[in-house]
């Protein structure tokens, strides 16, 4: 029996429509649900869709239940998939309406509100960094108190560092809160190495795990102009050293209760020891996908399609190359002038560059905090890790982005 499977938001991001090239190529009937009219799609997605329904707004839980109550009058649909942090309870809690099977609405709200996330956490014994979820400034400070500054101050549903804030001191705090309102997660700040711990689970067993380190951490990174910020996938993921961490991120896995989804974790290791920092059940942001395809030759999301739709992995992973991406940040906000040194970095480099993003002279800037890919961009592979990080150093300091 072919497999039907609705799936969130097609169109946007752009790679969603990779998410649904995959299903497709797996033998699944594929309905889209999103905001775009049918028209605006393009044949290549036409093809890969059997169905598309429109709706207002695809977090509006009223709406999608309503379309996907309408496409299981026609079908019965065996899985409803959402790979958008802001999509994922929203399909979490149309799937309990509806009966079908996936990740719970528990499991979602677990890996989305991280005071509650890190609470259940720690009573399982896995080490995270003490925390507090409130909206009361008197609770909250008596948590500063307890736990001494500096302090994070973040939304309590926040993808990554979006919105996330460093506090040193009691007038710092304040002024945070009062920025926020509501409710917010405060965390003790863990001083030390970031990185990313990222799977492919199906039925809560992890079958393909990639590894991946941020040069320099990311609230640094998002806050500071002149750094040229990476983060560098390791091919080494069996080296001794890792053992600590993909023990962790399975018992995180079975904790929180996810199984069969990509899932994408944070952590820190430094003086207090390896700690484990947050979890999205989906798939990483800023297209990391893209360097764990690259470095180990594969389909990922052909290899998340089987997860999803037939239960099991079909591909070997290569680990071949060690992959990664350098933000090159404008010197000033305004327009992009032009660039520096980019020509050298090809005539060094040049097969070993992924590929790159360029903006042409007069596109607006965008703000330091917008993250990896809103201005320029480059990615390169190489086989051995430690090369290539030279590499990416190399293009930190020597291509340069002109504003006026």
């Amino acid at each position: 029996m072919t497999p039907d499977v609705v799936f969130l938001e097609p169109v946007f991001p752009p790679n969603q429509r990779e998410f649904v090239r995959a299903l497709h190529a797996v033998g699944a009937r594929v309905t889209g649900i999103g905001e775009r009219p049918k028209e605006s799609l393009d044949a290549e997605l036409r093809h890969w869709l059997t169905h598309y329904e429109q709706v207002g707004n695809v977090t509006d839980v009223g709406q999608v239940e309503r379309a996907v109550r309408f496409v299981q009058s026609k079908v019965r649909v065996d899985r409803l998939e959402a790979v958008v942090e802001a999509h994922v309870m929203c399909a979490a809690r149309v799937r309990e309406s509806c009966g079908i099977p996936g990740t719970s609405v528990k499991t979602t709200f677990l890996c989305r509100d991280k005071p509650a996330m890190k609470e259940a956490l720690r009573a399982a014994g896995i080490p995270t960094a003490q925390s507090i979820g409130s909206a009361d400034p008197v609770e909250i400070r008596a948590f500063a108190e307890k736990v001494g500054f500096p302090l994070v101050v973040k939304p309590r549903d926040a993808a990554g560092a979006s919105g996330t804030v460093r506090v040193d001191n009691v007038g710092e705090l304040a002024r945070a809160l009062g920025s926020f309102g509501g409710s917010v997660a405060v965390e003790e700040f863990i001083e030390g190495h970031e990185g990313f711990f990222d799977t492919i689970t199906i039925g809560g067993r992890v079958v393909h795990e990639f590894i991946t380190h941020y040069y320099p951490t990311v609230l640094e990174a998002m806050r500071t102009r002149w750094i040229s910020p990476q983060f560098v996938a390791t091919n080494r993921i069996d080296a001794p050293g890792y053992g600590e961490l993909r023990e962790m991120g399975r018992k995180v896995v079975q904790v929180l209760g996810i199984e069969t989804s990509a899932t994408h974790m944070e952590w820190f290791a430094g003086p207090k020891g390896l700690k484990f920092s947050e979890i999205g059940c989906r798939p990483p942001g800023v297209r990391a996908w893209d360097l764990y395809a690259t470095g180990n030759e594969f389909d990922i999301y052909r290899e998340w399609a089987m997860a999803v739709v037939w239960g099991k992995p079909s591909q070997s992973l290569s680990r071949r190359f060690a992959a990664g991406i350098i933000a090159l940040r404008p010197d000033r906000d305004g327009v992009i002038a032009g660039y520096e040194g980019i020509d050298e970095v090809h005539r060094r480099f040049g097969g070993w560059i992924i590929d790159q993003h360029l903006p042409s002279p007069g596109t607006p800037t965008q703000p330091v905090e917008a993250g990896f890919m809103a201005n320029a961009w480059m990615r390169l592979k190489h086989p051995d890790y430690d090369e290539l990080r030279r590499m990416l150093d190399f293009v930190g300091q020597t291509a340069k982005v002109r504003a006026r």
